[in-house]
């Protein structure tokens, strides 16, 4: 809504200014003609070399009340026609030259990007991925078709790709092959499901992760192969349910941030990305909670089954994940006993 109206701002200021430049144009040509009894085409040219200030002697002035008005028109329409041309000029320039270079600056900067991410959509869900990416300090690049959405939105140094993602091409310049995880956003079951298939095709082993309207999109999209399928609408319905009858509870899990932008961090950690040295030592070994303060809360095994509050003597093996509960400092010094810095 901010995005739109802003554009009728912007517009509005192009065609007023347009308006006043024809009005004192208009105006020059009606008093010449009235005051010096000039043709149209004489009076129409005698404003336009006095506004602009030229000021040619091939057509005279007579009388001294057509001088007296030449210098009320110089006046008058000088100072419109100056305004006028000067947010033409800048409305022009800002949306070409501007967005040339912002097209070259960021296809130059996403031709250098590895193991990032994809966000397809900067609506409300895709700008709000967007903000928890940039916390996490992850790589990432937007794909969005929205040219004014995307010049409004540079300064949040995020990397747009500008173009539809149901075009393959747009895909394969937001370096897909090369990412490690796509997010679909649009509000569109179906163009959500037709990226999901090119996303799969054209990179086998990315994660997607996609937005669905109801249980038969969901169905649908984990069929074509989507790793994760989110439901807003249910989210935010269980999220409100569960206030009802454990208000503290949920907030106080709001206190609990994967960002390490807050107070208390849960984070991951893929036990494949140890040293190898660690793998098959127990938790307890490991000395995570002694040594960093830091409590190992959650565990998920190779098969994928999770493991709350796991034992000292669980052992860490390959393809499973530990979930770490702690402060930033407490979360630093976890990943420096784990050499995970």
């Amino acid at each position: 809504m901010e995005n739109q109206y802003g554009r009728i701002v912007k517009y509005a200021k192009v065609k007023y200014a347009i308006l006043a430049m024809v009005f004192i144009t208009t105006i020059g040509v009606i008093g010449y003609m009235l005051i010096e009894h000039l043709s149209f085409i004489d009076a129409l040219y005698l404003s336009t070399i006095t506004i602009s200030t030229v000021g040619f002697s091939d057509v005279q002035i007579a009388t001294v009340a057509g001088k007296l008005f030449t210098i009320f028109l110089i006046i008058i329409g000088w100072t419109a026609f100056a305004y006028g041309i000067s947010v033409i000029t800048s409305h022009f320039v800002e949306g070409g030259i501007g967005s040339f270079i912002h097209r070259v600056r960021h296809k130059n900067n996403i031709k250098k990007m590895k193991d990032h991410a994809i966000i397809v959509g900067y609506g409300r869900n895709g700008s709000q991925a967007a903000t928890e990416l940039l916390k996490r300090e992850t790589n990432f690049v937007v794909i969005e078709k929205d040219h004014d959405l995307i010049m409004n939105s540079l300064d949040k140094k995020i990397q747009f790709n500008e173009g539809d993602a149901t075009d393959d091409e747009i895909l394969i310049e937001a370096r897909i092959s090369k990412a490690k995880s796509i997010i679909l956003t649009l509000p569109l079951d179906a163009d959500n499901l037709f990226i999901t298939i090119s996303a799969r095709a054209l990179n086998p082993g990315i994660q997607i992760i996609t937005r669905a309207t109801n249980d038969s999109a969901e169905k649908k999209l984990l069929i074509a192969g989507a790793n994760e399928v989110v439901m807003p609408e249910y989210v935010g319905g269980l999220h409100m349910a569960a206030m009802v009858s454990s208000v503290d509870v949920v907030h106080f899990l709001e206190q609990i941030s994967v960002t390490g932008s807050a107070d208390t961090n849960l984070v991951e950690i893929l036990c494949s990305d140890l040293p190898e040295e660690l793998i098959n030592q127990s938790i307890f070994e490991l000395g995570i909670r002694t040594n960093s303060g830091a409590n190992i809360v959650g565990f998920k095994t190779a098969e994928g089954r999770f493991v709350t509050n796991p034992t000292p003597d669980t052992k860490i093996i390959p393809n499973s994940k530990l979930f770490v509960l702690g402060n930033p400092n407490q979360i630093k010094q976890m990943k420096r006993i784990l050499h995970l810095d």
